[in-house]
């Protein structure tokens, strides 16, 4: 009985032991990591409500039609001016020919009037001239008809020889004011064309700008890509009807740098400023570290841009602490950042001293 006595004596005595340095071990480790966690707390603002963002911008339809042929994959790299999809443009085209059609049609009428136009000038030319020629032959018949009255009244002629000549008076006036009155009209004619003219030279603009629109229109039915990229989630196949406005796809722009949204806590954002740098560390990647650096702080809450923004006043008051967004930029090699899709969640960090700084 002794020696079994002291037997689990030796062994309670070693158990002791052991659970008196493991639970040495786990004292160290909370005070090591609660002393880790509690500089951090003073030395850095952390968060954990931040993802990444980059331009996904949509592809949108200018014009309306029958999708001929789709010429990417989901999820497939484009280059600037690729080719992504095409749209039916026989109704354009026919469109275009039209207009074309008219725009010749007016060229050739212009033509025509401008042609008119000298053609009544020169006839304005001959009547001007009919008027010196009529003017001239008026002068004669009203000197004649004074030497005959001259004649009458001393009786060297007689009444019928002076009323002759009254007579071939009053018809040189009536050629003399037929004269003017052609060049008159002459003139007017012109005016008339040259004013047709102008409707026609504004019709030749209307449909200048018309053809101009439908080349556009022809265009438009061969989407490309505006810049480099990535194309997002296929929704569109050869044979469907879209219309104008009507999105096509997504593209995530590839020429831009990403960056991080962090929303942090009201009571963080003290002495955070532009040009900051920031650490990133991104939950698909654990221990990897990205750098950043702050461009810019909301003037706002982000309550403040929703929807339906709270309104205070309404005696339902209750204290929350809010978030300001602050827009972060990843500066490492862009190798490094096309690890970072948008929309993955990271948990970002920013030194206090630097901040105090």
């Amino acid at each position: 009985m002794n020696k079994v006595h002291s037997k689990y004596t030796v062994t309670d005595k070693l158990v002791t032991q052991i659970t008196g340095v493991i639970a040495g071990l786990i004292v160290i480790v909370l005070l090591v990591w609660g002393g880790w966690t509690i500089w951090r707390l003073f030395e850095y603002e952390e968060t954990n409500d931040a993802q990444v963002q980059e331009y996904i911008n949509p592809v949108i339809a200018r014009v309306g039609g029958f999708i001929t042929e789709v010429k990417y994959d989901e999820n497939q790299e484009v280059k600037k001016g690729d080719t992504l999809l095409l749209i039916d443009d026989r109704e354009y085209i026919i469109q275009q020919q039209q207009t074309e059609a008219a725009l010749l049609n007016a060229e050739a009428k212009l033509l025509v009037i401008k042609n008119k136009i000298k053609t009544l000038e020169k006839m304005s030319q001959v009547n001007d001239s009919k008027i010196a020629e009529a003017k001239a032959n008026l002068w004669k018949q009203e000197l004649d008809y004074e030497r005959y009255q001259k004649l009458f009244e001393v009786e060297s002629a007689t009444q019928q020889q002076l009323e002759d000549e009254k007579a071939t008076l009053d018809i040189a006036k009536a050629k003399y004011q037929s004269a003017q009155d052609n060049y008159q009209a002459s003139l007017s004619e012109v005016d008339d064309e040259k004013a047709q003219l102008a409707v026609v030279n504004a019709e030749i603009k209307r449909l200048q700008a018309l053809l101009n629109r439908h080349k556009l229109d022809v265009s438009y039915t061969i989407v490309t890509a505006a810049y480099n990229g990535k194309m997002g989630r296929r929704t569109i196949e050869k044979g469907q009807m879209i219309d104008p406005g009507q999105t096509l796809a997504y593209i995530v722009n590839g020429e831009t740098d990403k960056w991080v949204v962090a929303n942090y806590k009201e009571t963080q954002i003290k002495g955070m400023y532009i040009g900051e740098s920031a650490e990133v560390e991104a939950d698909a990647y654990p221990g990897r570290k990205f750098m950043g650096k702050i461009i810019s702080i909301s003037p706002a809450t982000g309550s403040s841009f929703s929807l339906l923004p709270p309104d205070n006043s309404t005696g339902n008051y209750v204290k929350i602490v809010q978030r300001v967004p602050v827009r972060i930029k990843l500066t490492g090699d862009k190798t490094e950042t096309d690890l970072l899709k948008a929309g993955m969640n990271v948990n970002v960090t920013i030194a206090k001293e630097r901040a105090k700084s």
